[in-house]
């Protein structure tokens, strides 16, 4: 859990755990990448099924399935998705830290509470 209910009003947001988190995004991107590596080795190498026609029909839609508009594509999007959240997720726990430290400045320079 990144959050916890605080002591007064509202929510606290656990930052050391949301970095974990983020971390782990990082972590799935990078396998995600590994992913499309693959994906796009797969559309490159023609199946060796031979030149009888259903092997031919068959080895075009192998091509076909592992090609941009297959797996290839669908692998890319994901990554795409998985580094768009990473970079809100991250921006967010940024926001709120800039905001906690901005707030906990203000608290000691004037000796009161915000």
């Amino acid at each position: 859990m990144a959050a916890r209910k605080a002591p007064h009003h509202g929510f606290q947001l656990l930052t050391d755990e949301l970095i974990g988190q983020v971390k782990a995004l990082v972590d799935i991107g990078d396998q995600t990448n590994g992913l499309v590596s693959s994906a796009q080795r797969l559309a490159e190498h023609k199946p060796l099924l031979g030149t009888a026609p259903p092997a031919m029909y068959l080895a075009k839609r192998l091509l076909e399935a592992a090609g941009p508009a297959g797996l290839t594509g669908e692998v890319t999007a994901a990554d795409a998705e998985l580094a768009s959240y990473h970079k809100a997720l991250r921006t967010a726990v940024d926001r709120y830290k800039a905001g906690d430290d901005a707030g906990s400045l203000q608290f000691n320079d004037k000796g009161t509470s915000t």
